[in-house]
């Protein structure tokens, strides 16, 4: 049972795979508004779980961590639209401070990968 790390950092790994499953670390986007920022984390997620071999449609859990929770319909519409049909993984959401100046929202993954 390996561990692999990508791009291993002195805190942390942003993607580890291990017996078959993907873990990524808390991804932020970059925009003005909640939406711009939104779509950016998920596009970073997507690439993300591309270079570890898997995608959306593997979803095992979501975090979601909103800056502030007047901003959860905002992101829901965004994450919604991303998340394929019957692929919804568990997931939960919360208001924090987010460690990055002016992110509002920041979104931790876990998925699967596919079976060969």
């Amino acid at each position: 049972m390996t561990i692999e790390r990508f791009r291993t950092k002195t805190r942390s790994s942003p993607v580890l795979r291990h017996n078959g499953v993907v873990y990524l670390t808390g991804q932020v986007g970059e925009g003005d508004t909640v939406t711009d920022q939104t779509h950016s984390c998920l596009a970073r997620i997507d690439a993300l779980l591309a270079e570890a071999g898997t995608d959306k449609r593997h979803l095992l859990q979501a975090t979601l961590w909103l800056h502030d929770m007047g901003d959860y319909d905002a992101v829901n519409e965004v994450w919604d639209a991303w998340v394929p049909e019957g692929c919804a993984p568990t997931r939960n959401c919360g208001q924090v401070s987010v460690a990055v100046p002016g992110a509002r929202v920041e979104i931790i993954i876990v998925a699967a990968l596919p079976e060969s």
